[in-house]
């Protein structure tokens, strides 16, 4: 196969959770499409990607490249055959915390398209939870027989070590999203604006049933406001469930806040891209997504984790950060105290941070630039 140029072209199949309009998801996706272009260019290949989606349609709009229905086989199965490849991921794809259907549904993609003779990677993936034990051999044979594997944090890595993946063919990688640049326009549109007052960006989930989490939030946010006038910009990453909760917390809000202070919601877009420039237009950020604080430290906006799950610790650390608090303990003064100080010294925490950033961003390449070269070197044309 190939063009009027003679450029080899690599058609390869994308496995994730993609299609339901979560921003941090479609981040991922776009992230790793971002990558391949590139890496193809840098290689000298056009890699093209049929992405399984949960809305093909929508995805084929969006990104500009072929889907097929994720949830449709005999859909799934001309995809793979044609395909040259198959990657899975990125994202938290293999964990039973949300159900007992996801971790078969992602090894038996990986399955197939193995079955197929087609070789098989894994784009770093967050592994786990996983506390059922009957699915561990799931995980460890498409792992084992995976041409490239990749995570995105040392836990991952050592959870699949623990159920047998050998330790010397998983590689540990930054999440994809390090690497989503935001367009140039609006990236020359923001270099030097500033904001007064200062926007805080805030990302919250729906987590404990009793809402004690989010009435904490609530809290050391009025305790925030009182301190400084702010803007607290709330920023749904995954709709509509952190629209719903945004809604609910602004509404806690109201009279609550100190003189000058305001909340405003964000419209979440179609397009992650859009989420990314909403969170470079803040001074600092709360968040509890993942990708929030991706979005923010790829935007070196300084940035105070909530955690509901070790992911969030997980990468917080990696930037020699830990969280301001979790669902089950947040001080409304110490919140207020840290972020005055990231206001303050902004520009303390970007110079700070600089180093493990550039160094994550650099480092979530690596997969597409792996997954590129065994194409070119292994795929006969």
């Amino acid at each position: 196969m190939g063009t009027g140029s003679h450029t080899q072209v690599y058609q390869i199949a994308i496995s994730g959770y993609y299609g339901f309009h979560n921003s941090g998801d479609e981040a991922v996706l776009l992230s790793i499409l971002l990558a391949l272009e590139a890496e193809g260019k840098a290689q000298g290949v056009t890699i093209k990607p049929i992405v399984l989606s949960g809305d093909p349609e929508w995805t084929s709009k969006t990104y500009g490249v072929e889907a097929a229905h994720r949830m449709r086989p005999a859909d799934v199965l001309k995809t793979l055959r044609r395909c040259d490849g198959l990657i899975s991921g990125g994202g938290s794809l293999l964990q039973d915390a949300t159900g007992t259907k996801t971790i078969p549904y992602y090894t038996g993609i990986m399955k197939l398209a193995q079955l197929l003779g087609k070789p098989t990677f894994a784009y770093a993936q967050g592994i786990g939870p996983v506390n059922r034990r009957w699915m561990d051999p799931l995980i460890r044979h498409v792992m084992k027989r995976s041409k490239y594997v990749s995570v995105r944090d040392a836990e991952s890595a050592a959870l699949l070590g623990r159920i047998g993946v050998p330790a010397g063919r998983i590689e540990v990688v930054p999440d994809p999203v390090m690497g989503l640049p935001l367009p140039a326009a609006e990236a020359a549109a923001i270099l030097g604006a500033s904001e007064t007052p200062p926007i805080i960006g805030v990302s919250l989930r729906r987590w404990r049933s009793d809402g004690a989490d989010l009435s904490r939030a609530v809290e050391a946010l009025v305790a925030l406001s009182h301190r400084r006038p702010v803007r607290l910009r709330f920023l749904p990453f995954h709709t509509p469930s952190d629209l719903e909760t945004s809604e609910q917390v602004m509404e806690r809000l109201r009279g609550r806040l100190g003189d000058g202070s305001s909340a405003e919601l964000a419209a979440p877009g179609d397009h992650p891209q859009q989420m990314l420039l909403e969170v470079s237009r803040c001074d600092a950020l709360l968040g509890m997504r993942l990708h929030a604080l991706i979005y923010a430290a790829g935007q070196r906006i300084p940035m105070l984790g909530l955690s509901y799950d070790p992911k969030i610790d997980q990468f917080l650390n990696r930037l020699g950060l830990t969280p301001i608090g979790t669902t089950e303990q947040l001080d409304a003064e110490a919140f207020a105290d840290a972020a005055c100080l990231l206001l303050d010294q902004r520009g303390q925490w970007q110079d700070k941070h600089k180093r493990a950033i550039d160094q994550l961003v650099e480092q979530s390449q690596k997969p597409a630039q792996q997954i590129v070269h065994f194409l070119r070197h292994t795929i006969s044309r």
